[in-house]
């Protein structure tokens, strides 16, 4: 590796190199005379897009091969999909920056309706998230969510190919790659809660590379990094992965910051949902209470189930 460059490693996907190029426009854009790469690093779960992503043993898929580049020098920086991240990071590594959060919003996409509430009975709904289907079948027992592989591009493609009447993706990654026209209506948060960090980039950097750490913390947004803390905690003491029926959302509201958490099971028959409003300063601690009486009214059996 050139010494005086600088490497950002990321996936190979369009919306991951979407997202790393914006990473390192903003560093370029405040420090116009470092020499700045990006390194393609295959991850497990791109080394086999047709595998489904929902067992337990699916942790990190998305990030462990770049956590490993970091620590063997391949590249300097890594940059995540902040829900992709596993609450326990490899050793000698840091988040250096969460920058600004995007639409943390789930988006509904189909041919055929404009809204969830318009699918006839019966239609087939595709989604790669337990989270999401437990949601969404709360609301409509009625349709068959099936799961749905690749990214971005090759779901939209399945669904205009008639393999599902609608399907279900994040918001952030459309309006980033410039697709948010794909979005029919997007859904509110007391409908379909996010994934802990949902919308938030995640930037990774090794604990002792001081040059790195100060290059990407220019992007650190306090507010965003603050609140996906705070998901991040609740998904932690919840004991969950990236792909686990829970959910989180934080938020600030006249210095207030309100945390919703959710667990429901698969089918969408069980539902635990609480929320709780608290000073920032005092966030992690209402965190984990929030937690605990999630899984004291029958989080942990649903969870032990899985």
């Amino acid at each position: 590796m050139d010494l005086n460059m600088i490497t950002i490693g990321s996936r190979g996907s369009a919306l991951a190199l979407a997202q790393t190029g914006w990473v390192r426009d903003q560093i370029s854009a405040k420090f116009p005379d470092e020499q700045i790469a990006i390194k393609v690093i295959k991850t497990s779960a791109d080394r086999n897009p047709t595998a489904s992503i929902r067992a337990g043993s699916s942790v990190g898929v998305f990030v462990k091969e770049l956590e490993q580049a970091l620590i063997e020098k391949e590249i300097d920086i890594a940059v995540h999909s902040m829900k992709d991240v596993p609450t326990s990071l490899s050793p000698g590594l840091t988040i250096s920056a969460v920058p600004e959060r995007e639409d943390a919003r789930d988006a509904f996409i189909s041919d055929k309706a404009r809204k969830l509430t318009e699918l006839p009975s019966g239609s087939i709904v595709g989604t790669g998230s337990i989270r999401r289907q437990s949601q969404l079948l709360v609301m409509r027992p009625d349709l068959k969510v099936l799961d749905i592989r690749g990214n971005v591009d090759t779901r939209l493609k399945k669904l205009h190919e008639g393999a599902y009447d609608a399907i279900v993706l994040a918001c952030a990654g459309l309006n980033r790659l410039g697709l948010n026209g794909q979005i029919c209506s997007a859904f509110e948060f007391s409908e379909i809660l996010p994934a802990p960090g949902q919308g938030a980039l995640a930037i990774e950097v090794r604990m002792d590379d001081q040059h790195a750490i100060t290059l990407t913390s220019i992007l650190n947004h306090i507010p965003t990094a603050t609140a996906v803390s705070a998901e991040r905690l609740f998904l932690q003491h919840m004991g969950g992965g990236c792909n686990v029926p829970v959910a989180a959302y934080a938020r600030f509201s006249l210095g207030m910051m309100q945390i919703d958490g959710l667990v429901a099971s698969p089918d969408g028959k069980t539902v635990i949902a609480e929320s709780v409003w608290q000073r920032s300063e005092m966030a992690n601690d209402a965190v984990r209470a929030l937690a605990d009486r999630i899984l004291e009214r029958g989080g942990r059996a649903i969870l032990d189930a899985l």
